[in-house]
């Protein structure tokens, strides 16, 4: 992974850190804690691919709570450390608790759509969890979802043998039943701290 992405301005968190400053109050006036992400314009329609060539859309996951992450099969570390970060936070989660994991889908979208095919991400996904689904799709289609889950990606430096890296944002985005944001996942806390810090937020806020 080209570390230059965590250089890049991640409009996420500025949308975060703004959101931070409003006054946020709860239904009926009673005090309790409003998730981080509350408000932010972050999600949206997209149409996209899975494995076996079948059209997967936002609208699908309806009802379901969902965790989103942006990468490509290729990178050579932070995507394969981030998401299994993830998914051993989620496996912990469903553990605990089955019922509600039940009703969890996370999500795992290809940004090298000329790489990353339905057949190669399928397989990246499985490696971590059957539970993980992974897409793609076209470049415009990419695009699409990427802009509306403020997601930054753009080709890197080119590697030897006629590769190439992708910059990136590294972010697990958790999203309620009606496909609002919810919270960050902490994936960047590492393979040791991470999972049982996702485990907690998906505790925290999964009902």
């Amino acid at each position: 992974m080209n570390r230059r992405a965590m250089k890049k301005p991640n409009l996420l968190l500025a949308a975060v850190a703004m959101l931070a400053m409003l006054p946020l109050a709860a239904c009926g006036g009673a005090p309790a804690e409003p998730p981080p992400l509350a408000g932010a314009q972050i999600g949206g329609p997209f149409t996209l691919t899975d494995k076996d060539g079948k059209t997967v859309r936002w609208d699908d996951f309806a009802g379901k709570w969902r965790i989103v992450y942006f990468g490509y099969t290729y990178c050579p570390d932070a995507c394969p450390t981030d998401v299994g970060v993830m998914m051993r936070g989620f496996d912990a989660f469903a553990a605990a608790h089955p019922d509600l994991a039940r009703d969890v889908q996370p999500i795992f979208i290809s940004i090298d759509p000329a790489r990353d095919t339905p057949a190669r991400v399928g397989e990246f996904a499985a490696a971590f969890s059957p539970r993980l689904l992974g897409l793609t799709g076209t470049p415009e289609q990419i695009d699409q979802a990427a802009k509306a889950f403020i997601a930054y990606y753009a080709r890197g430096k080119d590697t030897p043998g006629g590769g190439y890296l992708m910059d990136h944002s590294r972010i697990a985005v958790l999203m309620d039943r009606a496909g609002k944001p919810i919270a960050m996942l902490p994936v960047d806390k590492g393979p040791r701290d991470g999972p049982p810090a996702v485990a907690a937020e998906l505790t925290k806020w999964v009902q």
